[in-house]
């Protein structure tokens, strides 16, 4: 499991070298928009601990376009998505108008959802609205869907809104968000072949990592073992066909580039930002509160992109710990930002686990 093929090692550098372009360049394509820490699920991965209320009140949409608006003369809106996620985005009954505003500014958006309030009716407004991708989260078969989000309709309620995009599949790009854990590893062959029997074409997977509430749930993190066999099950769809990828949380050593259309690249503060609902401006909105970069409401955001997030392209500081002496850092600079601790620590190894 250690060593690396000569044609992979080709490949990471080469794909390290693009990387260290686009640090330099750090062209803002996605913008994330936490437009609410409100849900109406509470599920037992969830790394921002959601909730029906919440302290923390829905960021008012005009300031959120103020951010848009200084973005603006910086990018091309064309290339630049704006994802909103939360909390649960569909709880927000202006999503409409904001989305109006993103598309007069000629900005793509999309959301992420936990599908319990996609209806037809809305989902044909918001593409009205000039919603052009969807991510919906489903995590297993619905014995184990329903466990993890605390909801016997859940499961049902997702299913639901994925259906109903397949039937729009010619107006919006989505795809299906699967949190594994070791009970749900066992049915991913019947997941997988319910969401592709139904016209799903991206599935994309990952695993829970300890931060949130799944820090309270080691039960929910696959062992060595089940990493590999997630691997290989990946592996084994995409021979067959099928477009399962797993996310981008981690360097995967002699699976890098079998698994993913890529090699390994943490792209948060070098291509991704976010607004967060208390208007801390950070880069992956899974990401620790401590190493955000700045607030929009006391600081601009384009001179927060422009002048910090050198923690996110810089990483020398990660080469500590297990970091400290591997042949890969490289290629990983310590994995992706949310494995990290606020000193600094990194809380999963993906690859010393595929290791184990």
């Amino acid at each position: 499991m250690g060593e690396l093929s000569l044609k992979k090692r080709i490949g990471l550098t080469l794909s390290r070298s693009v990387k260290e372009n686009r640090k330099k360049l750090h062209v803002l394509g996605q913008l994330f928009w936490e437009c609410t820490l409100r849900c109406n699920l509470k599920c037992r991965h969830c790394g921002s601990a959601c909730l029906d209320k919440s302290q923390i009140k829905d960021m008012p949409a005009e300031d959120f376009l103020k951010v848009i608006d200084s973005v603006s003369p910086h990018v091309d809106p064309n290339h630049t998505m704006i994802i909103i996620t939360g909390g649960e985005p569909l709880l927000r009954h202006d999503l409409e108008a904001v989305g109006k505003e993103l598309y007069k500014r000629g900005f793509p958006w999309g959301m992420v959802t936990n599908g319990m309030l996609l209806t037809e009716e809305r989902l044909r407004a918001l593409i009205l609205s000039g919603l052009r991708s969807v991510t919906v989260s489903l995590d297993g078969n619905e014995e184990d869907h329903n466990f993890m989000r605390g909801n016997p309709q859940s499961w049902q309620r997702a299913f639901s809104a994925i259906s109903l995009l397949c039937k729009y599949s010619g107006n919006i790009v989505f795809d299906v968000a699967t949190c594994v854990t070791p009970h749900s590893l066992k049915g991913l062959n019947e997941l997988k072949d319910k969401l592709f029997g139904i016209g799903v074409k991206d599935w994309r997977v990952f695993s829970a990592f300890p931060a949130g509430r799944a820090k309270d749930n080691p039960d929910l993190q696959l062992n060595g073992a089940q990493l590999r066999e997630l691997m290989e099950f990946i592996k084994q769809c995409r021979k067959d066909g099928k477009h399962v990828s797993y996310s981008c949380e981690g360097f995967l050593g002699r699976y890098e580039s079998e698994v993913r259309d890529y090699f390994y690249s943490c792209e948060a503060g070098v291509s991704v930002a976010s607004v967060m609902s208390d208007g801390s401006i950070s880069a992956c909105p899974g990401i620790r509160a401590v190493f955000s970069q700045g607030n929009i409401y006391k600081d601009d955001f384009w001179d927060v992109w422009e002048n910090r997030f050198q923690k996110f392209r810089v990483r020398d500081w990660a080469k500590k710990g297990i970091c400290k002496d591997c042949k890969f850092f490289k290629f990983c600079e310590g994995g992706g930002m949310h494995l990290h601790n606020a000193d600094d620590s990194l809380m999963l190894c993906h690859l010393e686990k595929l290791n184990s």
